[in-house]
């Protein structure tokens, strides 16, 4: 009998280290938070989409061409992206990889991220700023269901599981086409909340988050 492995949708995920690398997370935390007092349009725009939680995805989703801190980020997440490149034998020749897309999100303790998807984009990712103790990963979904493919859930000790932790300080990316979702555990400890996707957060004031980022292909003349 042969079992071969057929168009796999790998995951990658590490640490961010380097020196200043608890600097850089550490302003990032700041720039986010600060983003919220200030954007009226994207607490607007989280009030009817995103109840209980704050994303600028609607209002500043690239963050990288606007904040040197975020540029920062972008260029110290260059080297994961070149590696995960590497690993997936993707074919750059005449092509580069840009990102395109970077924003935030804050979510306290009982807010779900739900079932979605990352279109037009070749990797999607999260950057951890700060995630509290218990913090729930980031779910995975079989990209084949919105194909109408019946997939029954896996077995709770099947050998690879469908999450991918979230852990403060790290990235995780993926191939787009994966369906993704991101929930917080109602139970949470007083003054900080479990947490994931896309931004920065205090646990004083009960949120976590990353950073989400897209890379799209560009062709080269």
């Amino acid at each position: 009998m042969t079992i071969e492995s057929l168009f796999p949708t790998e995951v990658y995920h590490a640490p961010l280290k380097g020196r200043g690398a608890d600097t850089l997370r550490a302003q990032l935390l700041r720039e986010c938070r600060q983003l919220r007092r200030d954007d009226p349009a994207g607490r607007r725009w989280s009030n009817l989409n995103y109840p209980g939680g704050y994303t600028s995805y609607a209002s500043a989703n690239r963050m990288h061409t606007v904040s040197p801190t975020f540029a920062d980020l972008e260029r110290r997440l260059a080297p994961h992206v070149r590696r995960f490149v590497k690993a997936l034998e993707l074919d750059l020749t005449r092509r580069t990889l840009e990102m395109t897309d970077c924003w935030v999100n804050i979510m306290p303790p009982g807010v779900v991220h739900g079932l979605h998807l990352h279109p037009l984009s070749t990797l999607s990712g999260t950057f951890y700023v700060q995630t509290p103790r218990g913090s729930p990963g980031l779910k995975l979904e079989d990209p084949r269901l919105d194909r109408m493919m019946a997939a029954p859930p896996r077995r709770r000790d099947a050998a690879r599981g469908c999450c991918c932790r979230s852990k403060r300080g790290s990235s995780c990316c993926s191939k787009a086409g994966f369906d993704m979702k991101w929930r917080r555990t109602a139970r949470a400890a007083s003054g900080s909340a479990s947490a994931s996707t896309t931004a920065g957060f205090s646990a004083n004031d009960v949120s976590v988050g990353l950073t989400t980022v897209h890379y799209q292909g560009t062709s080269n003349p």
